[in-house]
């Protein structure tokens, strides 16, 4: 496989957005009369780029406590950037935290300054992910057929808890060292296994479950028989350190909030289809309105 350059092809719907936001305030008294919520303020969700669940839960949440009379503003950044708003009250909460393994780093560099509010997705998992056709089926036998996929692994964002993880134990583990692991950003990568699969070709990626990719292509992953990327993981929803205390209410909600893979894989693809992050409102309603029953349920 002759390897394409990285390009600034957004394949998902979240990747670069950049949306205007603000800095959380307090809560206020400015609830929309429509609502019929005696709530308001303005909450910041911090939304990591590229990351499908993160965009998804995010612009749930959005709709939905705007539909309760807050004023809410995404901030689209990669984790490292975010989890330091996060911890400098920039931000009021992130959806996408990944424990014990993914994220473990930032909650060392910033646990005593952010607050855990709850898990909303069990059975998350990192990945190593290629074409369903690909002639093996084990990272114990990457190495040896390095050359089937032109001796590389196409990777994400430099500073990921998944890049970590490959070069800390899966590269080491499965005597990998000889492949290039090219590392640029998640939209990158995914321009990447859209034109090998597009083209026909293997091609090997760092990837994780649950993602829209596993919906648009024909993939498998690779088995880990040394267990390298770590077992299942849950997504939590992490707070600034006083928001308990500003938004109880909304607190309350997230953290009682759990969404299963078939409605997050639903809200995913259909985000991943739009034409552009215009559409959104219209995808979330029309999410929103198919699935009622269990939005109601979320803020009752």
């Amino acid at each position: 496989m002759k390897m394409r350059s990285f390009a600034p092809l957004a394949l998902t719907a979240a990747a670069g957005l950049v949306l205007a936001g603000c800095s959380s305030s307090s809560e206020d008294t400015d609830a929309s009369a429509d609502s019929g919520s005696t709530a308001g303020g303005e909450i910041t969700f911090g939304v990591f780029n590229g990351w499908d669940e993160s965009v998804a839960s995010s612009v749930l949440w959005q709709a939905i406590l705007e539909d309760k009379g807050y004023t809410v503003n995404l901030e689209y950044a990669d984790p490292a950037p975010t989890f330091q708003a996060l911890a400098d009250g920039d931000y009021d909460l992130v959806t996408d935290v990944w424990l014990p393994v993914t994220h473990a780093s930032y909650l060392e560099e910033f646990g005593d300054d952010i607050a855990e509010v709850g898990a909303w997705y069990d059975g998350a998992k990192l990945t190593v992910a290629v074409n369903a056709d690909a002639p093996i089926d084990s990272l114990a036998e990457l190495a040896d057929a390095a050359d089937e996929f032109d001796n590389t692994i196409v990777g994400i964002e430099p500073g990921a808890g998944l890049t970590g993880t490959m070069e800390k134990s899966v590269i080491p583990t499965y005597g990998l060292d000889g492949m290039d692991f090219l590392t640029s950003s998640t939209p990158a990568m995914l321009a990447e296994l859209d034109s090998a699969m597009s083209a026909g070709e293997n091609i090997v990626v760092t990837l994780w479950e649950p993602h829209w990719a596993y919906g648009a292509y024909d993939l498998k992953n690779l088995e880990d028989p040394e267990g390298t990327l770590g077992d299942a993981e849950s997504i939590y929803t992490y707070s600034r350190a006083d928001f308990a205390t500003d938004f109880p209410e909304v607190n309350d909600w997230m953290a009682n909030f759990t969404m299963d893979s078939t409605l997050l894989a639903d809200l995913e693809n259909q985000l991943q289809a739009a034409e552009s992050e215009d559409d959104y409102s219209d995808i979330v309603a029309s999410f929103i309105a198919d699935n009622q029953e269990w939005v109601d349920s979320l803020t009752a």
